[in-house]
């Protein structure tokens, strides 16, 4: 039984890299709304809904992204994140509140395994029709969801092991969407060099160990030199990988981050 769920989860992953070209045109919607000063709006029921919030919560501290600038939206609000709330996905009249709360120049991402979720298709809708860019992520392809978002990514993961529990195949689907669509987003935006995370937030003992590793290896110094360059550069791990691959100030590091739209590989050749 275990092997068959997870062969069922490898052919769900096989079936979500058919979609690459989708994924790409999301991708590089999100790094557009980011780039102008949009936030990023995840937005679903249910297995759908909490995975997308589990992306918002993880973009800020791995990619140094303003908490407030990307976000998961729940139907049935907070408390449904914890326990399932039955019905929650049926309010299409609070999908549209959802929606209409959004600027023209945020990206909204509905998620809905399904792809029939009043309330997911509620807020696409409100949302289109205020000018916000919308993307869908559904794991049931079907004749007419072109017309519910610009972007429709659809993955065909096929039936269930367990009839209709979305929380498996669907959900490991969809979380290899989100995370290659943000991750692709990121890279766009410069918050990552090479395999490293350059932007990351050092909350954490352990996230304060990583950024000295980071620095080492991509400035190429010791993790002593490493740590001392990352306190010149106020912990900016950027600032100081600039500095300890060019020997320049902290400000120098910053000037040509800046003139580069903190992209390192731009910044090194300038």
């Amino acid at each position: 039984m275990v092997a068959l769920l997870l062969d069922e989860d490898r052919r769900a992953l096989v079936a979500a890299g058919r979609e690459r070209a989708t994924i790409t045109r999301a991708a590089l919607l999100l790094a557009r709304a980011l780039a102008a000063g949009g936030d990023i709006v995840f937005l679903g029921a249910g297995t759908s809904g909490r995975l997308g919030v589990l992306e918002a919560a993880e973009c800020p501290p791995t990619f140094g992204i303003d908490p407030s600038r990307i976000r998961g939206v729940m139907a049935g609000g907070r408390a449904s994140v914890f326990r399932a709330l039955e019905g929650a996905e049926d309010r299409e009249d609070e999908g549209r509140a959802e929606g209409r709360r959004l600027r023209p120049t945020d990206l909204l991402v509905g998620i809905s395994a399904s792809s029939i979720t009043p309330f997911v298709r509620g807020a696409l809708a409100a949302a289109r029709r205020t000018g916000v860019l919308t993307v869908l992520v559904t794991c049931a392809p079907g004749r007419g969801l072109g017309a519910l978002a610009d972007v429709v990514i659809a993955v065909s993961t096929g039936p269930e092991v367990l009839t209709g529990s979305t929380r498996l195949k669907a959900g490991s689907a969809t979380k290899a969407v989100l995370n290659a669509m943000t991750t692709a987003a990121m890279v766009r935006l410069g918050k990552t060099y090479e395999n490293l995370m350059v932007d990351l937030r050092q909350t954490s003992a352990k996230l304060q160990d990583r950024a000295r590793r980071i620095v080492a290896a991509a400035a190429g110094v010791t993790r002593k030199e490493a740590e001392h360059l990352l306190a010149a550069a106020g912990g900016e791990a950027k600032t100081a990988i600039v500095m300890g691959r060019m020997g320049v100030s902290a400000a120098e590091a910053r000037t040509r981050l800046t003139a580069s739209d903190g992209h390192i590989r731009r910044a090194l050749t300038d």
